[in-house]
């Protein structure tokens, strides 16, 4: 088993190596038929290993990794309109946020696999944590469905303040670097401080993915290799929903049933046994019906100018609407206490 674990990380690194090393080595924006490729390639890489699970242990343990990687992979999508918002709210220029993307998920890996081992660890050890689980998960679908538009708040950020008391940040993006020396001072960029933002966002998205795929089941490795597929394909996804970000309106209540779902799946997990394949089934149920009615029951008229708006400038947050500007091309930033943009031309 220990060699099944060495050989997925070890595919893991090296796809990564290779996606930042050799297909994206040189920064550039990621347009909508690179991004649905891409997708495409992460989607069929979970399926094929979807069946070598199959072939390995089972139909039973395939149809569980299937269950979990269709519940991280929707719950990303909430992910993905939040760092829309962020890359937006930053200014980010669009040929350096797969760079961002890239590091910020690597980061995401490193976490969620903390997070996914200490929760099977305390489940396996005080019986009693599953309904704690269960329970944040209906708190937080109940949250999500009552909650209004999100927003930024940068500065509240404790990581973000603290870094920004340690290390001096400069100007401008600096050609997408994240460091940089200036009068032989280390300074951060301002694409360091959307990283760590970013970071700490996806912190709080897994307090909630982690615990729905335990509600699935608790086997380490089917948890673990269902969520890092998963994540590895937000990239792509985050690009390729950048046009349709304003689109489907009801997403995020179909996505809080699934956490109410599979909440109460955890609560009752001992009195009610809920088969892998009708829990399945439930997701796909929940997520296309809210597809299907935001596609049926599009936004009212009334609200079509804020929605374009707010869908203009995430499409150039995103680098969907073409721009040739470069770093050298805009004059110096300053970052504020809120991580604006303060130069005055």
């Amino acid at each position: 088993m220990v060699w099944f674990w060495i050989g997925f990380n070890v595919i893991v690194i090296a796809l990564m190596a290779l996606d930042l090393g050799v297909f994206h080595r040189r920064a550039h924006v990621v347009r909508g038929r690179e991004a649905l490729a891409w997708c495409g390639f992460w989607i069929t890489l979970a399926l094929l290993f979807n069946l070598f699970v199959y072939y390995w242990r089972g139909s039973d343990a395939a149809l569980t990794f299937l269950t979990g990687y269709v519940i991280e992979y929707s719950l990303s999508i909430d992910n993905i309109f939040v760092f829309l918002l962020i890359m937006t709210y930053f200014q980010v220029p669009p040929e350096y946020q797969h760079r961002l993307l890239y590091w910020g998920i690597l980061g995401a890996v490193v976490m969620r696999a903390i997070m996914i081992f200490t929760g099977i660890a305390l489940i396996q050890s005080f019986h009693w944590m599953i309904y704690v689980f269960g329970a944040f998960l209906i708190i937080s679908g109940i949250r999500m469905a009552t909650s209004k538009d999100k927003e930024l708040h940068p500065e509240r950020n404790p990581v973000l303040l603290f870094v920004r008391r340690i290390l001096p940040i400069t100007e401008n993006f600096r050609n997408g670097q994240f460091f940089t020396r200036q009068d032989g001072r280390l300074y951060a960029t301002p694409l360091f401080v959307v990283l760590i933002f970013i970071e700490t966002t996806d912190l709080v998205f897994a307090v909630d993915s982690i615990p729905a795929i335990l509600a699935i089941t608790q086997d380490s490795f089917i948890v673990y290799t269902s969520n890092i597929l998963a994540i590895l394909g937000l990239r792509s996804l985050y690009f390729a929903l950048a046009r349709l970000a304003s689109k489907f309106r009801f997403l995020a209540l179909g996505l809080s049933a699934v956490l109410v779902f599979v909440g109460a799946k955890m609560c009752l997990s001992d009195v009610l046994h809920i088969p892998v394949i009708r829990s399945l089934a439930v997701v796909g149920i929940l997520l296309a019906t809210s597809v299907i009615a935001s596609v049926l029951f599009p936004a009212r008229s009334s609200d079509n100018t804020s929605d374009a708006e707010s869908s203009s400038s995430v499409k150039r947050a995103a680098g969907t609407e073409h721009s040739n500007e470069e770093d050298d091309q805009h004059p110096a930033k300053t970052v504020d206490s809120r991580g604006r943009d303060t130069h005055k031309s």
